[in-house]
């Protein structure tokens, strides 16, 4: 009888259920080497405006009680509606991943008694946020921001000092002409009276808002405002204005911050539907876009404003404060698809390349030395032929190869050949450190020439 074909796949095992490779959760992402220099480009460029400015670094906890967001964020927006990562622990009670990083600020100024500090206390922070909504482009359930924050002071120049600052750290990063939307939501007192009047206005049109809107109307009304759906943009037109309702102290602090901004020379529009989408804001807000809101837009690429009942919401002593955040995912893909040059990173300097046991066994020695020294070197130690070594070298895009073969070993010597000229030159194996730092710091290419 013929022999039947074995299956491709191996067989299982009896009684064993068939191994599955770990997959990635939903809205989860691996930042792979390939993406790296973006982030580092992104982060590096934050921590210099950081400096810059006065703001110092502060790493916040990943975890927090339940009730820090649902408090300061609010009940009734979509963020703790819908889209917190919460569990019951079995001894601290409900815990959330942090879906964004102002409250967990505020809570540490509290909680680290950072009222006795000078005012106001500026702070920087760079880190992962979790928010279980729909995947998409530059939006994950597991994504990244990066906030300044400035808490003990009123001073409408704050507000100013930060909207300079954004707009000064996205041309930094190679994003010209970003639109900076602004607006004044005023205090919660005046607020509250105005949203009677807008719940008012929308009522009478119920009939003609989608079921999502609808929602909304009747749970976070001032989100209507800056809805994207086409039916609720058009309604808006005629419907009350925010800005009719603002107390006087707040226009007047509203118009100081305007006042700084055009004296800055920092282009920005008006936005009147402006609102953000978090209950702890007052006064004034804004957006960061890529460019001109074009309607129907997704994502912006920061955004903030003032916060100042935060802090005395959440048991503190009244304390101003205003800030923004940045997701660093949306800055990364503007980077991508406006084809932005990256500055040069720090690559390999120099490339070790040896052949043969003994050469390998130096060569792994030169290279401490080298490292030590502050030379980035690049090698292939577990790669044995030459011209395998040379393309790498050659990929590392170096200008010298440090190459140690038998003969080298024997007579302590080591080639150094000029990947540019061609040019190789025989040196002392203990003048390698020296030789290289000189060539690096001045590029000359003197020596005795030799084939290989």
């Amino acid at each position: 009888m013929p022999k039947e074909k074995e299956d491709a796949a191996p067989k299982k095992a009896a009684g064993r259920p068939a191994k599955k490779a770990p997959q990635l959760l939903r809205g989860f992402r691996d930042i792979l080497p390939v993406d790296q220099p973006y982030w580092r480009w992104v982060r590096n460029t934050a921590e210099s405006f950081a400096a810059g400015y006065g703001f110092e670094e502060i790493g916040l906890a990943i975890l927090e009680e339940t009730s820090l967001f649902s408090r300061s964020i609010g009940n009734q927006t979509d963020i703790v509606s819908k889209e917190m990562f919460t569990f019951i622990d079995k001894s601290d009670g409900s815990l959330t991943l942090r879906p964004e990083a102002t409250a967990s600020v505020a809570r540490a100024y509290i909680t680290h008694g950072m009222l006795n500090l000078p005012q106001p206390v500026k702070l920087y922070y760079w880190g992962p946020m979790f928010r279980r909504e729909r995947p998409q482009a530059g939006r994950q359930r597991q994504f990244h921001q990066l906030g300044f924050e400035a808490l003990g002071d009123d001073n409408p120049v704050i507000d100013a000092q930060l909207i300079l600052l954004a707009y000064n750290f996205f041309k930094a990063l190679g994003l010209d002409g970003i639109s900076i939307q602004i607006n004044s939501i005023g205090t919660p007192q005046a607020r509250h009276e105005y949203v009677k009047e807008l719940v008012g206005y929308f009522r009478s049109k119920r009939k003609l808002l989608p079921v999502e809107e609808k929602e909304r109307l009747s749970k976070n009304p001032l989100r209507l405002l800056d809805s994207k759906d086409p039916v609720c943009q058009q309604l808006r037109a005629d419907a009350p204005q925010l800005m009719d309702w603002l107390d006087d102290a707040s226009k007047t602090h509203f118009m100081k911050v305007i006042e700084y901004l055009d004296e800055l020379d920092i282009p920005y529009t008006l936005n009147p539907y402006l609102v953000r989408g978090l209950d702890y804001y007052t006064r004034t807000v804004f957006e960061i876009w890529p460019g001109e809101q074009e309607e129907g837009a997704q994502s912006a690429l920061g955004g903030g404003g003032r916060y100042d009942g935060l802090i005395e919401l959440l048991g503190g002593r009244p304390t101003p404060a205003a800030g923004f955040s940045c997701g660093v995912e949306r800055i990364i893909l503007q980077l991508k698809a406006r084809g932005i040059a990256l500055p040069h990173q720090d690559t390999a300097e120099v490339f070790l390349a040896q052949i043969g046991d003994a050469a390998k066994i130096k060569a792994v020695t030169l290279f401490e030395q080298l490292r030590t020294a502050g030379i980035r070197t690049g090698e292939s130690f577990s790669k044995d032929g030459l011209k395998t070594q040379l393309e790498a070298a050659h990929k590392h895009g170096v200008q010298y190869v440090l190459i140690i073969g038998q003969k080298e070993v024997l007579d302590g010597t080591i080639l150094i050949r000029d990947m540019e000229s061609g040019v190789q030159e025989i040196i002392d194996f203990k003048k390698t450190v020296a030789e290289i730092k000189k060539k690096l710091a001045n590029g000359s290419n003197s020596g005795q020439v030799n084939g290989l």
